[in-house]
């Protein structure tokens, strides 16, 4: 161990996670929780789900149940401060007690969020940034139910919301941790996973890498959460190429799904790298996918931070499935960036973020309709370089990065995202 580090990190935070429900048919269990819960008259949020029959069923089963539901199905992809205050009102004039959130990191992160100013009185929640010490720690309870095998949101104790109030020329995308904030149950059932187009499969399949790499490359040093980091890699180099080329294959959505389960438990303690840096930073301007921002953002991160953690690059190339077997350590974490890029062009990930602009579909992409979008397409300029990468240095995610980044060098990382190629 470095002792240098110590006065940075001396003790270690092994953080909560909630109780889980987790396999083929779980989801069926959510009215029959609500109940054991003690729900009467709950709040499901959501996201873009109308019309694909998940809502409807999961609705009925709750009723079913006994418990009644009031649906807010306005939650937007990468949540604002809005979407939080606009269900909290919906909370607070419906008379609820509990909430359900339906989907994936952007309806389970806005419902947190809205715990939190439901049990504060309505109070805005960009009154709660960063590290939180509540005032009233009790939340109303939640059972998080996830849609996609991507976020990790739904065992987390954290949430990511965009504050709208901010300068619209350096928009700010900011995360809020506190222990209350894990759900009171997780259900991931991988028969809701089916529908999930292939791209977005890909694209919730880089995030659920960019949890394991960045909660085993983490400066933190989190060794309980090293296995699951590890685990997770090699169940996502298993399973996600079948499951975007056949996304009814069981087998493969059943690996994901608790790929994202593990890999979400691992960044829970031991953090991230710059990899979500750059793409909530990214995010923040456009409204781009977190896990496409991810996915970009993964090839110039791992090259920047490579140098500061080859054996462990080494150790992911063997949880990736690739024979390192008289390989150096160096030559074995160059293996682990070589088979993220085969990874990467099986699975359909685009090059960089300004190739976005010319995608003939982009998923859930609202590029140029957004409060803070400079422009109709992502420019990558260096004016634009360089706002993204001033967000994405001040960001949580790059204190644990393995690489001590400075504003030059996060530049240089996010314009290879943007205009570079792997």
């Amino acid at each position: 161990m470095d002792i240098g580090r110590l006065h940075i990190f001396p003790i270690k935070n092994f953080h909560p996670v909630p109780a889980a429900l987790l396999g083929p048919g779980a989801h069926e269990m959510v009215g029959a929780s609500a109940r054991d819960l003690g729900f009467r008259r709950t709040l499901l949020m959501t996201t873009g789900l109308r019309g694909t029959g998940i809502v409807d069923e999961i609705r009925a089963q709750v009723e079913a149940a006994g418990v009644e539901v009031v649906v807010f199905d306005q939650v937007q992809s990468n949540p604002k401060d809005t979407d939080v205050m606009a269900a909290h009102a919906v909370y607070r004039t419906e008379r609820c007690d509990s909430f359900i959130s339906l989907g994936g990191g952007s309806s389970h992160d806005c419902t947190k969020a809205t715990r939190v100013v439901a049990a504060h009185d309505g109070r805005l929640i960009t009154d709660f940034k960063g590290p939180l010490a509540l005032e009233n720690p009790v939340l109303p309870p939640h059972i998080a139910v996830s849609t996609t095998a991507g976020t990790g949101s739904e065992t987390s104790f954290a949430f990511v919301v965009t504050d709208t109030t901010s300068d619209p020329d350096r928009p700010h995308k900011f995360a809020s941790f506190a222990h209350a904030l894990a759900p009171s149950l997780a259900i991931d059932d991988p028969v809701l996973f089916y529908g999930l187009p292939a791209d977005l499969t890909a694209y919730c399949g880089f995030d659920v890498l960019a949890h394991a790499v960045g909660a085993y490359v983490s400066i933190l040093e989190m060794t309980p959460s090293h296995g699951l980091a590890l685990q997770a890699i090699e169940l996502l180099a298993t399973h996600l190429r079948t499951a975007v080329g056949n996304g009814y294959d069981a087998a493969a959505r059943e690996g994901m799904m608790y790929a994202q389960y593990i890999a979400g438990q691992a960044f829970n303690s031991a953090g991230l790298d710059a990899v979500h840096s750059i793409s909530h930073a990214t995010s923040a301007h456009y409204d781009t996918h977190h896990g496409l921002g991810n996915a970009i953002a993964t090839f110039p991160v791992w090259e920047a931070n490579l140098p500061f953690a080859y054996r462990k690059y080494a150790r992911i190339a063997q949880a990736m499935g690739v024979d390192t077997r008289g390989m150096s350590d160096v030559q074995a974490a160059d293996a682990a960036l070589d088979a993220v890029r085969r990874l990467a062009d099986d699975v359909g990930i685009p090059q960089n973020f300004t190739s976005l602009n010319t995608l003939p579909r982009y998923s859930k992409s609202r590029i140029g309709e957004g409060r803070y979008a400079h422009a109709a397409t992502i420019a990558g300029d260096d004016a634009d370089c360089a706002r993204v990468a001033l967000h994405a240095l001040g960001d949580v995610c790059t204190v644990t990065n393995p690489k001590a980044l400075t504003l030059d060098s996060m530049t240089a990382l996010v314009r290879s995202a943007m205009v570079g190629s792997r």
